[in-house]
């Protein structure tokens, strides 16, 4: 595993030769080493047409390439960061998340009409995260950003999770997820908690939440 935890706000990366890591920009505290950092303008390893379209979009946030051999430390904004271990499968998480990821992963990109229609659509707006989200593929580690900390809650067959949108982080596994609509009679009267909308996500896998309903 590439990434280690400092404190719950910072993580540790190492970086060998013949290795990269990807990291926003500007997510770099410190490091020991000979370690460069190159600003990448291909968005990972998803190459250029995977985030052809966030860019049209406005949606694809810079990142740089980190190599050579060192360790180095990450952090950005506060935030509480989450390691996220993959072992093969895809990790579905907003781009303003991530922090770093591996080089061994895969990176690319889903319309968010893929999945949902119509609703998948409108769902990327009620959450604030746009019309693409971010996908990563394969064996490696992922560092996400999120507010007041993150829960993991598995997704079991027959039983589907309800998540508030401003609450999702990311989810893995064969997952689907769809937007759904909790309006009843408070909600009639103008004295609901603005909850009106939820994720649905059903299928095997987890989904992370943030302790908070602030965006990044």
């Amino acid at each position: 595993m590439a990434f280690t935890e400092i404190n719950s706000k910072m993580i540790q990366a190492t970086v060998m030769p013949g290795q990269r890591l990807f990291s926003q920009r500007g997510a770099m505290l410190a490091y020991k080493g000979d370690v460069s950092f190159t600003p990448n303008i291909q968005g990972g390893q998803g190459g250029v047409m995977s985030m052809l379209g966030r860019r049209v979009a406005n949606e694809a946030p810079p990142l740089m390439t980190v190599e050579g051999s060192g360790t180095v430390m990450f952090g950005h904004g506060g935030h509480h960061i989450q390691i996220i271990n993959l072992t093969g499968d895809t990790l579905y998480v907003e781009a303003d998340r991530l922090l770093a990821f591996e080089g061994t992963l895969r990176q690319g990109t889903m319309f968010m009409g893929s999945q949902g229609g119509v609703m998948g659509m409108v769902r990327g707006q009620v959450t604030g995260q746009g019309l693409f989200t971010t996908t990563l593929q394969g064996q490696g580690s992922v560092a996400v950003m999120a507010h007041g900390g993150v829960f993991e809650v598995p997704i079991t067959p027959g039983r589907p999770v309800h998540v508030d949108p401003q609450a999702y982080v990311a989810h893995h596994g064969d997952v689907r997820n769809k937007l759904s609509t909790a309006l009843g009679w408070r909600d009639m009267v103008g004295r609901g908690s603005g909850e009106a909308f939820q994720l649905e996500l059903s299928g095997s896998g987890a989904v992370y939440v943030q302790a908070s309903e602030e965006k990044l």
